[in-house]
Parts: C-alpha cells; sequence; structure tokens
C-alpha cells in the first residue's frame, strides 16, 4: 500500500512540475501571420503576385488584398492551428465573383495552397513569404 501512494505520489509531482512546459509548448507554436505577405500565385489563366496584409486576432483574420489581375478588396478568413482560409470577391469584367484562398502556414514567414475564382472557373496554387 505504501508502495502504491509513493508511485502516486511521485505521478503527481512530476505531473505538477511538467504542466507548465506543456502549456508554454502549446502558446510558442502559435503562429501570427499579421503583416504583409507576397504571393506567387499560378493558374490556368494568369500568373500573378498580389500582396495579401493581414491582421490576425485569435483564429480570425481580416485585412487587404491587392493584385494587378483581381484588383484591390477586403478579406476575412481563419487561422486554425496551421490551416489557413481567407475569401473575398473581385470585380472580373463587371461580375462579382468570390475568390477562396485555403493553404497551410508552413512556418511564421512562409505559406503555399490553392485557390479557387468563381466556384471553379478558375483554379491555382500559391506560395507567400512574409515581407
Amino acid at each position: 500500500m505504501k508502495q502504491r501512494a509513493r508511485q502516486l505520489s511521485l505521478a503527481a509531482v512530476l505531473l505538477v512540475l511538467t504542466a507548465p512546459a506543456v502549456v508554454r509548448a502549446g502558446q510558442a507554436t502559435r503562429i501570427d501571420i499579421t503583416g504583409a505577405w507576397l504571393f506567387d500565385v499560378v493558374t490556368d489563366q494568369a500568373p500573378g503576385t498580389p500582396t495579401v496584409t493581414f491582421k490576425q486576432d485569435g483564429e480570425k483574420l481580416t485585412g487587404h488584398y491587392s493584385s494587378q489581375n483581381l484588383g484591390e478588396a477586403d478579406l476575412t478568413g481563419t487561422l486554425k492551428g496551421q490551416d489557413l482560409t481567407f475569401t473575398f470577391s473581385a470585380d472580373l469584367q463587371g461580375t462579382t465573383v468570390p475568390v477562396v484562398y485555403k493553404g497551410t502556414v508552413e512556418s511564421k514567414d512562409s505559406m503555399k495552397g490553392t485557390l479557387d475564382i468563381a466556384g471553379g472557373l478558375v483554379g491555382g496554387t500559391f506560395t507567400a513569404k512574409r515581407k
């Protein structure tokens, strides 16, 4: 019985000592993509190099998209862990179309993924680096 009590006491002490390290490790892996990013986009229509500025508040993203191909637009999205999604509306020859970017943040300074314009009308891939 004393042996079992000692084992439980030792386990409790180890849990108390390691718990703060686990919490700190979880906080250290949170990625903040706030700031300006330079994208390299390849689509079946035309390549592009838009600049995207993100403002992150927890998992919520807001920001601005700027490119020669799709113009200027405010964006909204989420960053859940490393999974990134953001959307905006673009004007293509007088028609407003949805643009959806989905990807993975690989590090605090790089990301990659796919994009969809107008529900499958145009698709492509992207890589991005922090400016």
